[in-house]
């Protein structure tokens, strides 16, 4: 069947939209950026196509279904969805644990993993107005011109530092990637104030006989689109995860009772941790569960201090004269709604008034 097609953002060309299809999470493997694009029929992960980017036309890879993403956090949840959150090692199970399943000696775990084999079937749903259609599947064309293109990437590097030399300017080449839908190869490159690259651009273009295109990004930018070993041993979250730079704050290292040495709550890239992030809303959520700290509390006749909140080990420090500590489980307090404040259940208190 003939498709009608009409101009869409960015002047890329895009397909008349129906009310209906699949959409699907697809990856750029030049820029690492994901984005959500629709199509007319199903299509399974690692399918190769060619989407619109905001660069231009280019190579895609088929992630996962969309339809299925975007789940926000709902506070008290415990559930949850990872690489693998199935527990592969027989040390952490508990050995009077009733056993459901029993892997053969040569299946790999993560065969039968939920988390490592999500439902991938895609369903039929309502496209919206914003977003883009995938301009078509990849033919053997296209994956063999990708590959010669991605070949002389390294040598148009080489080429444009030498011309950043030449000209003398304060600029760090960070990658360069021939564009797949048309004829431009793009530079992108860090610099800590604005670069005047008019005379480089000419150059370039003199050698290349295409049109060049130089993008600064900034120094996350960087570190997911190069990618990495991040200080937890694994891939950077920005490049295997996503590639949706989310702002950091110190105020999360705090709420999480993290060392606020620079040193070990920054990435490679000089900026606060991504993962600060990812547990901040459950820490703010279960701190709600617990008095603050700072605040004093009751035990018999002293009055102590509130010194630590731990709530993974659900354990609270007290301090109170004479420079006496005490640790006492979550559960030894409540909130007096009639007293508006904090007390130590009288059980507990019985207990530790006890001779």
């Amino acid at each position: 069947m003939k498709r009608d097609r009409v101009r869409g953002p960015a002047t890329q060309v895009q397909r008349k939209r129906p009310e209906s299809g699949y959409i699907y999470l697809v990856k750029n493997p030049a820029s690492n950026e994901a984005s959500i694009c629709a199509w007319d029929s199903v299509l399974y992960p690692g399918t190769s196509v060619v989407i619109p980017t905001r660069y231009g036309l280019d190579l895609g890879l088929i992630i996962a279904s969309a339809d299925q993403l975007g789940h926000s956090y709902e506070p008290g949840s415990t559930e949850f969805r990872g690489a693998c959150h199935n527990r592969h090692i027989e040390d952490f199970h508990d050995p009077e644990e009733e056993v459901l399943y029993q892997s053969e000696a040569d299946e790999h775990p993560c065969e039968n993993c939920a988390g490592c084999n999500p439902p991938a079937e895609a369903r039929e749903v309502p496209i919206a107005s914003d977003v883009l259609w995938i301009d078509r599947l990849a033919t053997p064309s296209d994956l063999n011109r990708y590959q010669e293109m991605t070949a002389k990437e390294d040598e148009a590097m080489r080429i444009c530092r030498e011309k950043i030399a030449l000209h003398k300017l304060d600029m760090k080449l960070v990658t360069a990637h021939y564009l797949l839908g048309e004829a431009k190869v793009i530079f992108f490159f860090t610099a800590d104030v604005r670069v005047d690259f008019r005379e480089l651009v000419k150059d370039l273009v003199s050698v290349f006989k295409i049109r060049i295109e130089l993008r600064q990004i900034g120094v996350r930018d960087e570190s997911r689109v190069l990618g990495g070993l991040a200080v937890c041993g694994r891939d950077y979250c920005c490049h295997s995860v996503t590639d949706k730079l989310s702002p950091v704050s110190i105020k999360m290292a705090k709420e999480q009772n993290l060392s606020l040495n620079s040193m070990k709550i920054s990435g490679p890239c000089g900026r606060l941790l991504c993962c600060l992030s990812y547990e901040y809303d459950f820490y703010i959520e279960e701190k709600r569960k617990y008095p603050p700290e700072g605040s004093r509390l009751k035990v018999g006749f002293d009055l102590m201090r509130i010194a630590e909140v731990n709530i993974l080990s659900k354990q609270i420090t007290l301090t109170g004269s004479e420079g006496r500590m005490v640790s006492l489980p979550h559960d030894a307090v409540f909130y007096n709604d009639a007293t508006s404040r904090w007390e130590v259940t009288k059980e507990w208190a019985n207990e530790f008034l006890s001779p």
